[in-house]
């Protein structure tokens, strides 16, 4: 069983609560569809909640030269589900965010957790960061 796998049992053993790594109730169950397999897959990932029905995720993949596979999942089928430790199973919409609304976004994150600006370090390219709005 893979580290996602890990992850995910735990999110659902324990009401959305992951203590590995100390992810605490920050994290959601993203459900998305692979942009050329088609297969659907689930992924956690870390999840700030700016205001009722909205979530930001970013596409940081521990500063990794590439973007995470999920993230073009998102671009080619922004119609996705999420697991939220509060709201349940969730239908949102994708939103991969721009220019100055990326960047606030981004800080949000930065200010969130020490370790999204170290991922920043280790990469050239720019973290897309994503808006999920329940649909």
């Amino acid at each position: 069983m893979g580290w996602n796998q890990r992850i995910i049992d735990e999110f659902r053993e324990n009401g959305g609560t992951v203590k590995t790594m100390g992810f605490g109730r920050d994290l959601v169950l993203l459900h998305h569809t692979g942009a050329k397999s088609g297969t659907v897959r689930v992924t956690p990932v870390m999840a700030l909640r700016p205001g009722d029905g909205v979530w930001l995720i970013a596409a940081s993949y521990g500063g990794a030269p590439t973007n995470p596979a999920w993230f073009h999942n998102l671009a080619a089928h922004p119609d996705v589900t999420i697991e939220d430790p509060d709201a349940g199973t969730v239908r949102v919409r994708a939103e991969i965010l721009e220019d100055e609304q990326r960047d606030k976004a981004w800080r949000i994150f930065t200010e969130a957790s020490e370790g999204f600006a170290s991922y920043e370090k280790k990469t050239d390219r720019v973290i897309p960061v994503i808006v999920l709005r329940r649909a």
